[in-house]
């Protein structure tokens, strides 16, 4: 009897969850998070949906699973959001230094942020920073206009990670974690909590 199979979706293998990933990517650089689908990624891998789900989960954790991270930022940011919006420049400037002062996970965001220079990384960047990282917070502490606010507080945290972390400027590359946390955030707790402008 023959085992061969017709035309269609193939089943899971070892090598489908790299396919996913394969069209994932490619999609997301092409697309954005909002304008892609589990279908299309499917459909591009050559698989079922279901298939899609039964090894990513959610369209964000394929997104994620994407982006080749250590750390999962939702759970990261968890805390930031669980402590309430008093206190929500320093703690999340205290995430942000924490995760990219640890050596192993700053190299996989190093990639990721340097993609912001390639025309089709900029949306994974741009969808994953704002997306995924930051987005979540503003909505999960329930702050007015959180989008907008949130713009705000990336372009602060952006462009810290930027200058310490990719382009390396002193004094900021090798200044003390304390230090950087006590000066970035006041300005970004007047993004959280300030009133802006109409």
């Amino acid at each position: 009897m023959s085992t061969s199979r017709g035309p269609g979706r193939r089943p899971g293998s070892p090598d489908t969850r790299a396919a996913i990933l394969d069209s994932a990517r490619g999609l997301f650089a092409e697309r954005g998070l909002k304008g892609t689908t589990i279908r299309a990624v499917a459909s591009e891998a050559g698989v079922d949906p279901a298939l899609v789900h039964h090894y990513f989960g959610a369209k964000d954790d394929l997104f994620l699973a994407a982006l080749e991270i250590k750390v999962d930022p939702r759970q990261v940011m968890a805390p930031v959001i669980a402590a309430g919006v008093e206190a929500a420049g320093e703690n999340l400037m205290r995430v942000v230094l924490r995760v990219w002062d640890d050596p192993e996970i700053r190299l996989s965001l190093l990639a990721i942020v340097r993609g912001v220079f390639d025309r089709e990384g900029q949306r994974m960047v741009r969808d994953g920073f704002l997306g995924i990282v930051l987005g979540p917070v503003g909505r999960g502490l329930g702050l007015d206009r959180a989008d907008e606010r949130m713009v705000f507080v990336a372009s602060q945290v952006f462009g810290l990670i930027m200058l310490r972390y990719v382009l390396e400027v002193e004094p900021l590359a090798s200044m003390p974690a304390d230090l950087v946390i006590s000066t970035y955030a006041p300005t970004l707790q007047g993004y959280f909590t300030d009133d802006l402008p109409s």
